[in-house]
């Protein structure tokens, strides 16, 4: 990290300078204003430590101009006569902190360090704001995704748990991102949790932390998910396979905002908004008896339910458009077109990984297509000829509603990838867009041997 030191005193940046570099920083220095703006300009700090009080132009004067033209760099700003309206001068004025002198080296070291973490942080959301802000803009021109980000803008400012319901691979994940990112809780953490990732009867301490001697070998407490995500956002995938007690618990801390850790009786207050989803029918859930009925209708306060894939093919070009663009821009390549016999083909496909298998399957025609144009010879040589040949391999008798003959076709296509896959589920998984616990559990459900 490279720092630049600006101080008319020599001893100050001698001092300063040696105990950086020390501690591993690329330090330069200048001895007046003017030379600091140029070195600002040619050496390109991350961090300035700027003194107030020199000859010629101060700090103050510096630091204004600086802000305009060095967004990048923070400032520092030190004096040996500091009052308090320098100190708010040079913090309205964007500096970072003010330091007074003669200077500490320790608190120099805590100062730098705290300044790291708050870069680190800011670059994180900034990278992943954009990356959002972008996904969201360049698919805006499919009607279903206009919707889409109108619903965001109206879930976005409340605080109000909800749920997002649609099958696997339809973009949920993706959505509570953004409802989270531009919320009043952007700047605070937003945690994932797969509720079928861990096994039942360890998902209370999960979410919930656990007590110090809980049982056997826990010597200290652990933190669960809520506490971890203090001020956040909780998105809890799978919702349906939280067992009831725990569901019961979860909704006193939703009315509450308090609960206890697994083996503790101490309640602890946390503030953190909850976004749940599932892949199935909760109200079906709730009438079978499986899903609790007062959880179920808090959480349905602000329902989501996000389209699969086959029912807005008229996203496709949209979708398609928009992966390609981000494949190009991530291999250096020029942009790939799709030509509209190839989208057509596509269209004709029912996507059960949805959105996920669909820039999966994007990314892998990028890779096997030589040429910028990709035609349907080379949709059916990245493999979707054979996908579509499974849909088509149900035969009227299975069809005797639409929930067996998409159960059939499931079936089909699913040992049809595996055999792709050679009976590798993790790589099956990645390839149609599935999490690996989730297509784990449909082979067992429909009885698939893999060998």
């Amino acid at each position: 990290m490279k720092i630049l030191i600006i101080d008319d005193e020599k001893p100050i940046r001698e001092v300063l300078s040696a105990s950086l570099k020390d501690e591993s920083y690329d330090v330069d220095v200048a001895q007046n204003g003017d030379e600091g703006l140029k070195k600002l300009a040619e050496f390109q700090p991350q961090i300035c430590f700027l003194d107030i009080w020199m000859p010629g132009r101060d700090g103050i004067d510096i630091l204004t101009e600086a802000r305009q033209k060095f967004t990048q760099t923070e400032f520092i700003m030190i004096s040996g006569h500091g009052t308090i309206e320098t100190a708010v001068k040079s913090t309205k004025l964007g500096a970072y902190d003010f330091i007074e002198k003669p200077l500490s080296i320790d608190k120099i070291i805590i100062t730098l360090n705290n300044l790291k973490n708050y870069l680190q942080e800011k670059d994180e959301k900034i990278a992943l704001l954009n990356k959002l802000r972008k996904s969201l803009a360049i698919m805006g021109d499919a009607e279903s995704l206009k919707q889409t980000k109108q619903l965001i803008s109206r879930l976005a400012p409340t605080q109000s748990w909800c749920l997002l319901t649609g099958e696997n691979g339809s973009g949920k994940c993706l959505v509570a991102q953004n409802i989270h990112y531009f919320s009043t809780r952007a700047s605070q953490p937003f945690l994932e949790f797969n509720c079928a990732s861990v096994a039942e009867e360890l998902l209370e301490g999960e979410l919930f932390g656990i007590e110090k001697n809980a049982f056997p070998g826990v010597d200290k407490a652990r933190k669960g998910k809520l506490e971890l995500c203090q001020g956040g956002t909780l998105y809890l995938e799978e919702i349906q396979e939280l067992p009831v007690f725990v569901q019961m618990k979860l909704l006193k801390f939703m009315q509450e905002k308090k609960f206890t850790r697994y083996g503790g009786s101490e309640e602890i207050s946390a503030d953190v908004r909850v976004i749940a989803s599932s892949t199935q029918d909760l109200n079906h859930l709730v009438k079978h008896g499986r899903f609790r009925e007062d959880f179920y209708h808090r959480l349905n306060i602000l329902p989501f339910h996000i389209a699969s894939l086959r029912e807005k093919i008229s996203d496709i070009p949209t979708l398609v458009s928009f992966f390609s663009d981000s494949f190009a821009r991530e291999s250096g390549e020029a942009k790939k077109v799709f030509s509209e016999k190839a989208i057509e083909m596509m269209k004709q496909y029912s996507w059960p990984g949805n959105i996920r298998e669909l820039k999966n399957f994007v990314e892998r025609v990028y890779i096997l297509t030589p040429s910028e144009y990709i035609d349907v010879h080379d949709i059916k040589f990245a493999g979707l000829e054979e996908a579509n040949q499974a849909g088509n391999s149900i035969t009227d008798s299975s069809m005797s509603n639409f929930r067996d003959a998409r159960a059939q076709f499931e079936k089909d296509y699913l040992i049809q990838k595996i055999k792709e896959n050679g009976g590798n589920i993790s790589k099956t998984a990645e390839v149609i867009g599935l999490e690996r616990s989730y297509l784990h559990r449909k082979i067992k459900s429909y009885g698939i041997e893999v060998v």
